[in-house]
């Protein structure tokens, strides 16, 4: 077995010194001016990585992706909306669920799993009083990367609130809030930050805070208006995952300094391609058409994925990303976000090749 643990996943991923020698201590008391300072940086960071439009927010959620993706549905959105959901996938199926538990009015457009998203999808849904669309920029159970540009085209085309999910795609493939008029963008701690699970992110437009600030407050511990509210202090309402948020002011900064957010971009999208190419020659299919720079999904010609998957961790000490329900036998993923260095990659490239041939 490998001495070193390598880790291909999706999520946690692999962290940098700068945040492992934070998160490796004691976490503070928060209550302080000095940690308010650096939510604040933190804050003001996110929204430049976003480019995010002027007057824009961040709230902090101590939650996984999912905390995030329900509190915009229960705070942005209300009982009046009338949403479309793109649903390709495990997680557009889990905001087409949370709008049918939150009841919000819904449609969804269904897509087949693995497959990207056409204008022609939209066909239809023109001027029929759509207030708002949900989608995941990237379907992280499949890999697939929807083009944004055409969606935000249909949003502004009919008044549409743009609520996107980019959990995974973040820093992985390029958006920007005021170019595509966005009107939140959810993120997490544990995918391209490269940090502990834990936290959530919900970037807000002008817009989506408006709506906010007027809907009647459906919760407490997914509170936006608390937790703009305590974000004017720099801090949360209840005790935040103090650790991780100190993580990720290490992190920006780690970005920041190593060339900013097209920096990170160009890295991920390096990885992604070296191994592409790297495993081009084996019996291995991509699953998914358009697939984003956070993650390949491959289908095995032969064999089974699971064996695959297993093999790796208990064979080399390399963590894979398997496939559940039916596609669980032939379909596993490989990412390439974290702190993963050419080094890492051509190691994994030479398993596979070892492995499969």
């Amino acid at each position: 077995m490998s001495e070193k643990m390598l880790n291909f996943t999706v999520g946690p991923v692999m962290s940098c010194d700068e945040v492992l020698e934070v998160s490796g201590k004691s976490a503070p008391y928060f209550r302080t001016p000095e940690f308010s300072e650096i939510m604040k940086e933190n804050e003001k960071m996110m929204m430049e990585l976003l480019s995010a439009p002027k007057g824009s927010r961040v709230a902090f959620l101590t939650a996984s992706g999912t905390g995030a993706m329900e509190s915009a549905v229960m705070n942005i959105l209300n009982d009046k909306d009338k949403v479309i959901v793109v649903n390709g996938g495990s997680f557009g199926q889990r905001f087409a669920e949370l709008c049918e538990l939150h009841k919000r009015e819904y449609t969804e457009v269904k897509l087949e799993f693995g497959k990207t998203l056409k204008k022609s999808e939209f066909a239809g849904l023109s001027g029929k009083g759509y207030t708002a669309l949900l989608i995941n920029m990237c379907e992280t159970s499949s890999g697939v990367l929807y083009d944004m540009p055409m969606v935000s085209e249909f949003c502004k085309e009919n008044g549409i609130l743009l609520i996107v999910d980019a959990i995974s795609a973040f820093l992985a493939d390029e958006l920007e809030m005021d170019k595509l008029g966005i009107a939140a963008v959810i993120t997490s701690s544990q995918k391209a930050l490269a940090l502990h699970p834990g936290i959530s992110m919900i970037t807000m437009a002008p817009e989506a805070i408006e709506r906010v600030e007027k809907n009647t407050e459906t919760g407490m511990y997914l509170s936006l208006k608390e937790a703009l509210k305590n974000g004017e202090r720099g801090q949360t309402p209840f005790t935040p995952a103090v650790a991780i948020l100190l993580s990720l002011n290490a992190r920006l900064h780690q970005i920041e300094k190593t060339g900013g957010k097209k920096a990170e971009h160009k890295r991920i999208a390096a990885i992604a391609k070296q191994f592409r190419d790297g495993i081009a020659d084996l019996p291995l299919d991509a699953f998914s058409e358009m697939q984003s720079n956070c993650v390949t999904a491959l289908r095995v010609k032969e064999g089974s994925a699971k064996d695959i998957v297993n093999t790796f961790k208990d064979k080399y000490n390399i963590w894979l990303c398997p496939n559940g329900g039916e596609i669980g036998n032939t379909v596993f993923r490989v990412g390439h976000i974290g702190n993963i260095t050419a080094e890492d990659n051509s190691r994994l490239i030479e398993v596979f090749k070892e492995v499969l041939e």
